[in-house]
C-alpha cells in the first residue's frame, strides 16, 4: 500500500454502519432522521488530531466520513480511492451497536482482503466486554478475521494511539479503555461538516453535554459502558461548538445525553445556551432526553424552555408499577406522570415517551388496555414502543446468559423492534402481535385528531410542528416497517448490498418490486399528510379551540385520584396511589395518613 512518493499520507475512513432489514437490505434513506453523535464525536477528535499533527509534521491526515443510514457504502470505491492516492489507511467502524455488528463484519471483509486494517468500536463490543466473562462467538470470529476491537471512549488521546498504531502497522487486537472513563472538559465537542448534516431530515445535528446516568435500569447498556458518574462538558466548550455550527447555518440540535436532568452541571450549561439564544442566536432549537422526575428539579423545565428545548423524550417505559420495579426503574412513579407531562406542555414542548412492551406482567390484553389509559389520561404527544430486549451490555442480557436462557443468536435482530427471547406469559406470536397492535392502537385517526386539538388549545402549543412529528413517527412504522428512530425520507435499496448468505435477487424481480413499493408508499404518505392537514385545520378553526379540554389536559380535580384508571386499573396502581397519599400527608401534616406499608408493620412487630 505504501508508495515512496506518498509516504506522508494517511486515510482515516470513518463508517457508521446501518443494520439489515428483514429482507436483508441495509436500512438506508436519501435523508435519515437521526444524526450519529458518535460519528460526530470521533470526527471532531480526528480533526483535532490532524491539527496537532499526531503522526508527525510530514504526514497529512485525510478524513473520510460515511453514515450508511444516508449514504451507500461502496468498499470497492473506497479501496480504489486509497490505492489511487497512496499512503496508509485505517477503516474504522464507529458507534456499532449490536444490530449493526453483522453489517459491519460484512463491510469489513473486502477491506481486509485488500490488506487494509479494520477496527470496530461501539456499544456491542464495549457492552460485551463490560458485562460478560468471555467474548461472544460473533466478536471472537471478527477478531479471528483480523479485525481490531475498541472498547470505551476515544477522548484523552486514545484515538491518537489507535491512529499511530495504524500508521506504524502495529494495530492491536483490542483497545480496552473501559476501566477509566475520560473527562470531557476541554475535549473537542461533536462536530460534522454541513455537507454531512444536510443528509439528515431537517438538517439538524447532535451534541452531547455529558455522559453517565445514576440509575440502575436492568435493560440499559449505557450505564455499563458510560458509567453512573456524571461527566460534563464545560460551558465554554459547548459555546464553541454551537458557534462552529452556527457558522454553517446549523441551529437545530439533538442533545444525546441519556438523561440531561442528571447532568450535574445542567444549570450552567442551560444558562450558557440561554445567553447565546438571547444575545446572538435566537433560532437555536434543541431536543433532549430526561427522566420522569425532572419536573421536581427547581427551574429545570423553565430554563430548558428558555434555552430553546422544543422536543422532550421521556423514559416513561410503562404505567404498571410492578413492571417498573422488575426492571429496577424505581425512580419512575406513575403518580408523577401527569404533572410531568403537563408542565412540559405548559412550556411549549412536544413530548415523546418511550414505552417498553414485554415486561413479566404484560399480556397483549393488558398492553392494549394500558395504551387506552395513556391516550385518555396522559397529556402525551408521541408514544414510541420498544420490545423489551436483552441487549448485550445490559444486566438483563448478562442474567439470561448466565442462566442459559435462549436468546436469538442473530445480532441483527437486537434493534428493540424484534423479539429475541421468549416471554413468561405471551407466546412468541402474541408478543410479536402485541408490538404491532400497540402502534396501531395509539396512532388511530381519532387519537391523532385529539393530539392536534390538545396542541391547538395550548397557548404555547405548536400544532403545526406536532402535525409534522405525528406524520414522521406514525408513517415510519406503519408504512416502512422500521422504528421511527431509524427512519428517514425515501427508502433506498441496492440489489448488490444484500446480506451475505442471502441470495442476490434477479434484477427483473428486484427493481420492479422496489419501484412499486416506492410509489405505493409515496401515495400513502400523501394521503396521510392530507388527512393530518385536514385535522390540523379543523383544530385551528374550531370555535372552541381555546376552551377545548379533555381528561388528560384538564386542571387537577379534587376527586382526580379516585377517577383515574391509571391508578385503579393497572397492577400496582393502587399501591402507588397509597404511597402518594402517605407522602402528601407527611408533607402537609408531618405524619402519614392511613396504615403504614406492610414492610413497616413487620419491622414494628419484630421490635
Amino acid at each position: 500500500m505504501l508508495r515512496p512518493t506518498d509516504e506522508g499520507l494517511f486515510h482515516f475512513v470513518m463508517i457508521k454502519p446501518s443494520r439489515y432489514d428483514d429482507d436483508g437490505y441495509p436500512v438506508q434513506w436519501i435523508r435519515s432522521s437521526i444524526p450519529s453523535n458518535t460519528l460526530a464525536c470521533v470526527n471532531a477528535l480526528a480533526e483535532d488530531a490532524r491539527r496537532r499533527e499526531v503522526l508527525g509534521p510530514k504526514v497529512g491526515i485525510r478524513l473520510h466520513i460515511h453514515d450508511e443510514t444516508n449514504r451507500r457504502i461502496r468498499p470497492d470505491q473506497i479501496i480504489r480511492m486509497i490505492r489511487k492516492d497512496g499512503g496508509r489507511a485505517l477503516i474504522g467502524f464507529i458507534g456499532v451497536q449490536s444490530n449493526h455488528f453483522p453489517r459491519s463484519v460484512d463491510l469489513a471483509r473486502p477491506f481486509l482482503a485488500a490488506g487494509l486494517p479494520v477496527c470496530i468500536g461501539g456499544f456491542h463490543v464495549s457492552g460485551c466486554i463490560a458485562m460478560l466473562p468471555e467474548l461472544p462467538s460473533d466478536i471472537k470470529a471478527a477478531q479471528a478475521m483480523g479485525i481490531s476491537l475498541f472498547a470505551g471512549e476515544c477522548e484523552e488521546g486514545r484515538l491518537d494511539e489507535v491512529l499511530k498504531d495504524a500508521w506504524n502497522g502495529t494495530l492491536k487486537p483490542l483497545y480496552n479503555y473501559l476501566n477509566k472513563l475520560p473527562g470531557l472538559t476541554g475535549e473537542p465537542a461533536p462536530f460534522l461538516p454541513r455537507k454531512h448534516v444536510r443528509r439528515t431530515a431537517g438538517s439538524g445535528t447532535s451534541i452531547d453535554l455529558g455522559r453517565g446516568c445514576p440509575y440502575q435500569c436492568s435493560f440499559c447498556t449505557i450505564i455499563n459502558v458510560q458509567g453512573h458518574k456524571s461527566r460534563c462538558r464545560a460551558p465554554d466548550d459547548v459555546e464553541r461548538v454551537i458557534r462552529e455550527h452556527q457558522a454553517q447555518n446549523i441551529d437545530c440540535f439533538i442533545i444525546t445525553d441519556d438523561n440531561l436532568a442528571r447532568n450535574r452541571d445542567w444549570e450552567l450549561l442551560l444558562d450558557r445556551l440561554i445567553h447565546l439564544r438571547k444575545t446572538e442566536f435566537p433560532n437555536l432549537v434543541f431536543s433532549i432526553q430526561v427522566d420522569t422526575l425532572c419536573h421536581k428539579i427547581p427551574n429545570f423545565i423553565e430554563k430548558a424552555a428558555q434555552a430553546g428545548v422544543r422536543h422532550v423524550f421521556v423514559g416513561l417505559e410503562n404505567i404498571n408499577p410492578d413492571n417498573l420495579i422488575a426492571a429496577k426503574k424505581r425512580q419512575n412513579k406513575i403518580t408523577d406522570y401527569r404533572e410531568l407531562l403537563q408542565k412540559w406542555r405548559d412550556h411549549g414542548a412536544i413530548t415523546h415517551a418511550g414505552y417498553i412492551l414485554g415486561f413479566p406482567a404484560d399480556t397483549k390484553e393488558s398492553i392494549l388496555r394500558d395504551i387506552e389509559i395513556i391516550k385518555r389520561e396522559l397529556p402525551l404527544d408521541m408514544l414510541e414502543f420498544f420490545v423489551l430486549t436483552p441487549l448485550p451490555g445490559s444486566e438483563d442480557h448478562k442474567v439470561l446468559w448466565q442462566k442459559g436462557v435462549w436468546m436469538d443468536p442473530d445480532m441483527n435482530r437486537y434493534d428493540t423492534s424484534h423479539r429475541v427471547t421468549h416471554h413468561c406469559k405471551m407466546s412468541d406470536a402474541e408478543w410479536d402481535d402485541a408490538y404491532r397492535a400497540a402502534w396501531a392502537a395509539f396512532y388511530t385517526p381519532e387519537h391523532m385528531r385529539t393530539i392536534l386539538r390538545r396542541s391547538a388549545a395550548c397557548k404555547l402549543g405548536r400544532p403545526e410542528a406536532t402535525m409534522i412529528t405525528l406524520m414522521l413517527v406514525s408513517r415510519t412504522i406503519l408504512f416502512e416497517g422500521v422504528h421511527p428512530l431509524e427512519g428517514g425520507i425515501i427508502r433506498l435499496k441496492f440489489r448488490r448490498d444484500r446480506r451475505s448468505g442471502m441470495k442476490r435477487e434477479n434484477p427483473l424481480v428486484f427493481y420492479p418490486r422496489y419501484a412499486r413499493e416506492t410509489v405505493k408508499k409515496f401515495w400513502a404518505y400523501l394521503q396521510l399528510y392530507r388527512q393530518l392537514k385536514a385535522m390540523l385545520n379543523e383544530a385551528l378553526t374550531a370555535p372552541d379551540r381555546w376552551t377545548y379540554t379533555d381528561m388528560a389536559i384538564a386542571p387537577p380535580q379534587q376527586d382526580e385520584l379516585e377517577r383515574l384508571s391509571l391508578y385503579h386499573d393497572t397492577a400496582g396502581g393502587e399501591a402507588a396511589l397509597a404511597r402518594k397519599r402517605r407522602e402528601d400527608s407527611i408533607r402537609t401534616t408531618g405524619r402519614a395518613n392511613g396504615p403504614p406499608p406492610v414492610a413497616t408493620q413487620v419491622i414494628a412487630a419484630a421490635k
